[in-house]
């Protein structure tokens, strides 16, 4: 069974004098195929390729906390047997008064400075499969983001209520982190210049 869910959306900015958040989401499509789901959505963020990707390979310290409300816990566990850095997320979802908390060990992948992706490890992860990938590019005074992600349980979940749950965790964890992505990322540069500056 395939259902597909399209949303276009704007996220309107606030601002400031020191910062001006401009995140603009264009397209998000969310579809569900025989209990696996993929969200693909496109952005434009305020700030450059390099400290948004500063923001997304931070696992460290439950960094990953700040980035969405989804996520409970985050941490870099080092390396794989053939160096590929490893890191862990813990996230939970809550549908009316049921919540799942989902652990996931992924392999960290930067295949370029502007393409992140990540593959779980199904032994070590609450999913038997699971990917997301980032693609930064630059455009104009920003950065055009096109994330997708797919992901499949390897556990129980109420018929009536999971599908809702999974669907909730990718637009919260993707979608709706844009802007805190954005902000985030403003702060790195921020502080980035003033480190600059004082050299």
């Amino acid at each position: 069974m395939r259902t597909r869910h399209l949303v276009t959306a704007s996220l309107a900015g606030l601002g400031g004098a020191a910062v001006t958040f401009a995140a603009t989401l264009g397209s998000v499509d969310l579809t569900e195929t025989e209990g696996r789901y993929q969200l693909v959505a496109d952005s434009w963020l305020d700030a450059p390729p390099a400290a948004i990707s500063a923001v997304l390979l931070n696992f460290e310290d439950d960094a990953y906390t700040q980035i969405s409300e989804i996520y409970k816990e985050s941490d870099a566990l080092g390396h794989d047997a053939d160096g590929t850095p490893l890191v862990y997320t813990l996230v939970e979802g809550c549908v009316m008064l049921f919540c799942r908390k989902m652990s996931r060990v992924e392999r960290l992948e930067v295949v370029t400075p502007t393409f992140i992706r990540s593959r779980v490890v199904p032994e070590r992860s609450d999913f038997r499969y699971s990917t997301a990938e980032w693609t930064l590019t630059p455009e104009g005074e920003g950065t055009r983001v096109h994330y997708r992600m797919a992901l499949e349980p390897d556990f129980w979940l109420p018929p009536m209520i999971g599908p809702t749950l999974l669907r909730r965790i990718l637009l919260r964890g993707g979608v709706d982190a844009v802007d805190r992505i954005e902000e985030l990322a403003q702060e790195q540069e921020r502080a980035e210049n003033r480190l600059a500056a004082g050299n």
